[in-house]
């Protein structure tokens, strides 16, 4: 296969496990191009990207304009805080008026859950959610399995506990959906009213006891709690979920193995993770950064070659 399933990428519960190892092979051969002097290429040279965003992000954002440049595209960007969202126009007016311009691509993040797939069947252009509220964030998912890969060889059979505030993560779901595919064991851990209800139907095990779970696991993947979509308190305070459910150097020496930390930023350093665990030779964190560039990059490049029929 040399080309994509899909012409847009809306969450990785659409896409095949070939769509993503075709990605991962594509985004090696981008990452040799980082690394060389000249770290940009002429793939998209004639093509136009608008980076959509409704809500607040650093990392992402950065990221995907970044790879955009890397990859000689020309980029339109767009913050709803500056626009004319504020006077009350519609996301449909909003994207229409972007395309008028004659843009190619859309990279967009809603707080809606849903609002990329709605686009997708309103607009020629290919969309690429860069995440839809507490739904999914494929490219972070995508990022983190291709940076398990680079360090353990493999995700198949590999065992991977997602540790946090699983309820309003987006990250969560689309790891989910993406080591299920290529085969690795995965596990949520967290306090009990930050675990949905109904999460062992995706065929992930639950667990609470956050020793239990490093135990078990080869990786693990934490996340930040996000009190910005918290609407009642789930916990009595940060120093208490820290104490129960933060990971520091002294836990992990309790263990009889050596596991691989991720997060996918940004870290409430003192919360869920301490700083002598992420900036140890268990992180990864660093290197998730530089393979989202990369991941991007292929991500870009595989959609700009599937247009409409």
């Amino acid at each position: 296969m040399s080309k994509l399933s899909t012409r847009h990428l809306l969450g990785i519960k659409d896409i095949t496990e070939e769509d993503i190892q075709l990605i991962f092979q594509t985004a090696d051969n981008f990452k040799d191009v980082l690394n060389r002097p000249i770290k940009k290429v002429p793939s998209l040279r004639d093509i136009t990207v608008a980076n959509v965003f409704f809500e607040n992000s650093t990392r992402t954002r950065l990221s995907f304009e970044l790879a955009e440049k890397r990859l000689s595209a020309d980029v339109v960007n767009f913050s709803s805080s500056s626009s004319s969202v504020k006077k009350g126009e519609t996301l449909l007016d909003t994207v229409n008026n972007i395309l008028a311009m004659k843009v190619d691509m859309v990279v967009m993040r809603h707080a809606s859950p849903g609002a990329p797939h709605f686009l997708s069947k309103h607009v020629k252009a290919n969309i690429i959610n860069a995440g839809d509220g507490t739904h999914e964030h494929p490219t972070q998912a995508l990022l983190d399995a291709f940076s398990i890969r680079e360090k353990l060889g493999d995700v198949a059979g590999k065992r991977v506990a997602i540790m946090g505030d699983i309820l309003h993560s987006r990250v969560a779901l689309s790891n989910i959906f993406c080591l299920k595919k290529l085969g690795a064991e995965v596990m949520v851990c967290g306090p009990i009213t930050l675990i949905p209800k109904f999460i062992g139907e995706l065929g992930v095990k639950v667990e609470y006891d956050v020793k239990k779970a490093l135990e078990w696991c080869d990786v693990a993947n934490v996340l930040r709690i996000q009190l910005e979509r918290q609407q009642i308190k789930y916990f009595p305070s940060l120093r208490e979920y820290s104490i129960y459910f933060g990971i520091n150097k002294q836990l992990l020496d309790t263990l009889n193995k050596e596991i691989v930390i991720m997060h996918p930023g940004p870290i409430n350093r003192g919360v869920e993770l301490n700083s002598d665990v992420a900036d140890s030779d268990h992180s990864i964190i660093l290197g998730q950064v530089e393979n989202g560039v990369a991941i991007r990059m292929a991500v870009l490049y595989l959609l700009a070659g599937v247009k409409e029929v």
